[in-house]
């Protein structure tokens, strides 16, 4: 496994960089962690012996998100939490060569922004994907879930923190291709290397181009998300729900109390 501030091995061979994550139990980053995959994926973008960025996970699932135990212990580090997520999400997007994902198992909170800021998203038949941050005193990602679905879909999965899968995600439009597990690396693979094949300038400013005509302002949006996810770490629900997820209880909150 890689240490708490570096949470992913990185492997380049072939113009084909591969970031494996790799955060036992569950690949929950806490704040440093974060922050280090942000800068893993803003180097990977400059180098020159890089033409596109394979993004797996090693263990359970691909990623739970933040660290809600480390956050619980101490909500004051929602602003580095939050800041290492937007830089990681903001350097995959702006990434200079394409990023594709590979992902397995659950795709959670944190998950949900890696491979929606991605390029390709490729998954195994048994991946769910899911924003859970309502359960847990949070927001946040939904800008990422809409590079993905339909904005009823996002509406119901951040209002209702159930997950889907990867059937439905594929029926959604959101993935490349749902593959078996034994099959997920090999099949993102050969996608990392027809790109790795062609000219590394055409490579770099068809992704310039492709961010450059997209709709959605996704950091801006993901920004303005994040305000309310501060706003919502001030409230005693929040700590309540960060308590009632690390003591593994229900949350118990005062219906109808405003802050």
């Amino acid at each position: 496994m890689a240490d708490d501030t570096t949470p992913a091995k990185v492997s380049i061979e072939g113009g084909i960089a591969e970031v494996m994550l790799d955060y036992p139990p569950v690949n929950a980053f806490n704040s440093d962690g974060w922050n280090s995959l942000a800068e893993t994926f803003f180097s990977l973008g400059r180098d020159e012996r890089v033409n596109v960025v394979l993004l797996a996970a090693e263990g359970r699932g691909f990623c739970a998100g933040v660290d809600v135990k480390e956050l619980a212990k101490d909500s004051s580090l929602i602003t580095k939490v939050n800041k290492g997520c937007y830089d990681t999400f903001a350097a995959i997007h702006d990434c200079e060569v394409p990023v594709i994902a590979a992902a397995h198992s659950f795709v959670l909170g944190g998950g949900i922004g890696l491979v929606g800021s991605a390029d390709i998203i490729v998954a195994s038949d048994d991946a769910t994907f899911g924003l859970p941050e309502i359960d847990r005193g949070a927001l946040g990602a939904a800008s990422h879930l809409l590079r993905m679905f339909p904005i009823q879909k996002v509406r119901k999965m951040l209002l209702t923190g159930e997950p889907i899968s990867a059937a439905e995600a594929y029926r959604l439009g959101a993935l490349e291709s749902v593959v078996s597990r034994d099959e997920l690396l090999p099949t993102a693979r050969a996608i990392a290397e027809s790109i790795a094949s062609k000219s590394p300038k055409a490579v770099r400013l068809a992704k310039e181009s492709l961010n450059g005509i997209e709709l959605l302002d996704v950091k801006r949006s993901y920004r303005f998300e994040q305000g309310f996810t501060l706003e919502l770490y001030t409230s005693p629900d929040s700590q309540e729900a960060r308590d009632a997820f690390v003591d593994k209880r229900d949350a118990k909150f005062d219906a109808g109390k405003k802050e």
